[in-house]
């Protein structure tokens, strides 16, 4: 029998995992809440710029990748879209920042004015993008491939306005993003033997690794004790659905649901821990039998380490 591999949560769905978890009364719950509501926000940017992308036209080859991430050692990266053109390639940086945006060139300082006026200081997109265009650049030379990396920073929320902003022609709102890119192509000649763009977008797909996130709980400083235990029913949203014959069962609404462990064990990788041992799936599931558990944790492709104590602990594995 194949075993499934498992994944953690989407980055919003583990935040509002753990809001559920927590109790009704905690401290970080209205701050979690924010942080949601920006994830949700972050995420309807990416697909904005998505669906934008698909206005760009060039007569000249292109290729896009989006959500990439790549490693040199310990220097990681986390690029939302990459343009593989003939001419050059171009790093596209998502940025879901609305209000008044102003560009402060004197000071270096970046900072927008909400709906209510209120002035925020940020980090300077232009900061990650330069290092990210570094990165590439350097991956690109130890690679062989002989490509110039540039970038445009997209700024997504339909209520942005640029008050002040740098001279540079890599920065845009979102609708702009399609003239912007064509421009920044063209700023580049094209070399009499251009470079195979399927070879290298099939060495960047390859040669990404996915980006692992710390469990919420370690992220916010939030005690494991804090979180609460059992299965969710995923139709009352009532937690403690108990092991009855192979399958699990709500005891509030008599939903049954023969895999509820398996969302159950991707939120406690999302929010415990990177690994899991059986006695920690029984106290997170409400398992009696570490021998049912062991059945359960077999369904999976894991990655099994002993310890020197020969406890096995199970991890996820990187997806390729």
């Amino acid at each position: 029998m194949e075993k499934e591999c498992l994944e953690l949560l989407c980055a919003e769905d583990a935040i509002g995992s753990l809001i559920g978890r927590l109790p009704a009364v905690h401290p970080q719950r209205q701050y979690l809440a924010g942080e949601q509501r920006q994830i949700a926000a972050g995420v309807r940017g990416e697909d904005r710029m998505r669906k934008h992308f698909v206005e760009f036209h060039s007569q000249e080859e292109f290729h896009i990748l989006w959500d990439v991430s790549l490693a040199m050692g310990d220097w990681k990266i986390q690029m939302d879209g990459l343009l593989l053109t003939e001419r050059c390639v171009i790093i596209m940086d998502s940025k879901n920042i609305s209000g008044k945006i102003h560009f402060d060139e004197q000071t270096g300082e970046f900072y927008r004015f909400d709906d209510d006026n209120v002035k925020s200081v940020m980090k300077d997109p232009r900061i990650q993008l330069n290092k990210n265009i570094r990165f590439l650049s350097a991956w690109f030379q130890l690679k062989k491939i002989k490509l110039p990396v540039s970038g445009l920073i997209v700024f997504t929320p339909k209520s942005c306005e640029f008050i002040v902003r740098p001279k540079s022609k890599h920065i845009c709102k979102v609708y702009q993003m399609p003239e912007y890119l064509l421009q920044i192509v063209k700023a580049f000649p094209l070399e009499a033997e251009p470079p195979k763009l399927p070879k290298i977008k099939k060495q960047i797909i390859s040669a990404h690794s996915p980006y692992l996130r710390t469990p919420l709980c370690s992220k916010h400083y939030i005690q494991a004790s804090e979180i609460r235990r059992g299965i969710q029913c995923t139709e009352c949203r009532a937690y403690g659905m108990k092991r009855i014959k192979k399958s699990w069962q709500c005891p509030g609404c008599g939903h049954r649901d023969r895999l509820a462990h398996k969302h159950a064990l991707r939120e406690y990788f999302s929010l415990i821990d990177t690994h899991i041992t059986n006695q920690a799936f029984r106290e997170w599931c409400g398992v009696e039998s570490r021998f049912t558990a062991a059945r359960m944790l077999a369904q999976f492709d894991f990655k099994i380490v002993d310890d020197e104590t020969k406890l096995q602990s199970y991890h996820l594995k990187q997806k390729k």
